[in-house]
């Protein structure tokens, strides 16, 4: 079974990496990862950092808004369709 990192200790693994004052081997084994994920943190923090800065939502945030404004939507047709039919029901004796 995998051990499941938290992001907290990703975090401090990457910042410890970009820093320099160790090396992988010495960063991984304080916190028990495989030095590959060392790397792989570092990587992902330089990669994300700029967002961090960034004004505004990001393109996937904005998308991710559309898609439940989106869905609230169609809930809402639903609900009324559901509606309309519950009463026509009631009307016809189904």
């Amino acid at each position: 079974m995998r051990k499941r990192i938290d992001n907290q200790t990703k975090a401090r693994v990457a910042i410890e990496a970009l820093i320099g004052a160790k090396t992988a081997s010495e960063i991984a084994s304080q916190y028990k990862v495989h030095p590959n994920m060392v790397s792989k943190f570092k990587g992902k923090l330089l990669e994300e950092a700029p967002k961090v800065f960034s004004k505004g939502p990001s393109s996937e945030e904005q998308e991710k808004d559309q898609k439940i404004e989106e869905l609230y939507r169609t809930i809402g047709e639903l609900q009324v369709a559901n509606d309309f039919l519950k009463k026509k029901c009631k009307e016809w004796n189904l």
